[in-house]
């Protein structure tokens, strides 16, 4: 008989669509992944107290809390898990801090580079373990794009393109703040779609090609006023719905960048092409087990793209899942993530993207916004 593994008790703020994602990949991974720590769903937060009882019971917490401070002074709690809007991470992640909590933060880490540093000082003065949700790491083909690009497959690099476009903010009539709709107002968001959308494509690009030195870039809202959920009033709209920005990368690459919530007809397209001096990679949110792959090396009369299916047992974390040929989705890329926090963690070590490498897409994406106010080249601090 095994050794009983040692439980890690999570809290978990906010009950949404985030919330539902997490709790899923909590309550998944010891049946597919032979992890060193055993989660335990031990208390749900959130302000509504018969929502988040209803969550509760349905994902299997122990208990619920109304008020986040008391979660995070409980015990009983190892790990903070933070699913609520932007503007609370700063506050939460702080004080979950001081109480000596490995945190979990949902992306972006903050509105902004000044919150996101507050943050970062916050886990090292504690020496906390933390982490970033930036979960299309963990898709498979995703990482096996990286690991193709860090092998030196595709040679030096010459070009990153990444897209994220969705089509659910069009009606003029669709309000702005509120449970749902918080993501329209800039006070709880920070931005728009840069920090929303683009902090996805630009947190793979620099974890797959490295940093990004400078950039320029232009942003449109496209419907300058809305009703306010929580007011009742017609308020200035803040956000970005759309950005579009170039970048060069240290070693050398360019780059364009795009993403908006006006292209109809795209609920959520997320794709990214890498082009090398040996090959170039392509992949797609809406075919996400489907790696795209081009080598000049082959011979010219089969010379051609190549649709890699990632769901062989040599490729990444599918050794876990189903047998060859069967794929897996969206949800799993929060499994793995759980998983790579578990095994980082019983060893008293962090799992990537932590709080000081997140801070990076933070970064950036503040100067995306300035060099969309200024209309200039913005270099990266």
């Amino acid at each position: 008989m095994s050794a009983k593994k040692k439980n890690l008790n999570i809290g978990m703020i906010g009950y949404g669509f985030m919330g539902r994602a997490h709790s899923n990949a909590w309550r998944k991974v010891t049946n597919f992944f032979e992890v060193p720590l055993q989660p335990v769903l031990k208390a749900a937060c959130a302000r509504d107290a018969a929502k988040v009882q209803a969550f509760a019971d349905q994902w299997g917490y122990a208990s619920v809390e109304n008020d986040w401070r008391k979660l995070v002074a409980r015990r009983d709690i190892d790990a903070i898990d933070i699913c609520v809007p932007n503007d609370l991470h700063l506050e939460i992640a702080v004080a979950a801090a001081k109480a000596g909590k490995m945190i979990l933060c949902e992306k972006p880490l903050a509105r902004n580079t000044a919150e996101g540093v507050k943050m970062c000082k916050a886990v090292e003065q504690a020496g906390v373990l933390n982490t970033v949700w930036y979960n299309y790491r963990r898709v498979p083909a995703v990482t096996l794009a990286k690991n193709i690009v860090a092998a030196g497959k595709l040679g030096k690099i010459f070009h990153y393109r990444a897209n994220f476009l969705q089509d659910w903010t069009i009606s003029p009539d669709l309000p702005q703040g509120g449970t749902g709709l918080w993501r329209l107002d800039v006070k709880a968001a920070g931005s728009g779609v840069t920090g929303d959308l683009l902090a996805h494509c630009i947190d793979t690009a620099i974890w797959i090609n490295g940093p990004i030195t400078s950039v320029s870039a232009m942003t449109e809202t496209f419907i300058k006023e809305r009703k306010h959920t929580l007011t009742g009033k017609v308020e200035k709209v803040g956000i970005d719905d759309a950005c579009a920005f170039l970048a060069r990368f240290a070693n050398g690459a360019l780059a364009i960048f795009e993403s908006t919530r006006y292209a109809r007809g795209h609920k959520a397209e997320y794709t990214f092409e890498i082009n090398g001096e040996k090959a170039s990679i392509a992949w797609n949110l809406h075919d996400l087990h489907r790696l795209q792959y081009f080598d000049h090396a082959d011979e010219s009369i089969v010379r051609g793209w190549r649709n890699i299916h990632v769901s062989d047992g040599d490729q990444p974390y599918m050794n876990k899942w189903w047998v060859p040929g069967l794929q897996i989705g969206y949800e799993h890329s929060f499994v793995h993530q759980v998983a790579d926090f578990l095994a980082a963690a019983a060893k008293g070590e962090n799992a990537s993207p932590t709080f000081r490498e997140a801070l990076e897409t933070t970064k950036i994406c503040d100067a995306v916004l300035a060099s969309a106010a200024s209309g200039r080249w913005v270099t990266i601090a």
